[in-house]
């Protein structure tokens, strides 16, 4: 995953479905900014997140840390997220943490879900 520029953006408009793609690796090492990143993604009321995976070459504990917090705080929100996978790596892994009946997995990008891209 490439270095995630700092700063802070404003959290996106009520209601917006907001499309973020992950690249590289979620690992130990970009936990961390990921995590801060996607905090203001889901800082509002009913967040609607669709987290693409697809170009996501590895995933370890920290990373699945990740998505279990992004996925607590959307359903805090009364909100909703989606993990678009492309193939069966993140699935697999999923199933063998015990974490599959936990995510809404999609095998590829709903269609409507096109405004409000990001790449991380």
């Amino acid at each position: 995953m490439p270095d995630i520029p700092g700063g802070s953006e404003p959290p996106p408009a009520e209601h917006t479905t907001r499309v973020v793609t992950l690249h590289g690796e979620l690992d130990l090492r970009t936990a961390p900014a990921l995590r801060a990143r996607l905090d203001v993604v889901t800082a509002g009321s009913c967040p609607d997140l669709v987290l693409d995976l697809r170009p996501v070459s590895l995933i370890d504990c920290a990373g699945l840390g990740v998505l279990c917090r992004v996925r607590n705080r959307v359903r805090a929100r009364q909100g909703r997220l989606r993990l678009v996978v492309g193939s069966t790596h993140l699935p697999r892994v999923l199933r063998h943490t015990g974490l599959a009946g936990v995510f809404e997995v999609v095998p590829g990008m709903p269609v409507a879900e096109t405004a409000g891209r990001a790449a991380f």
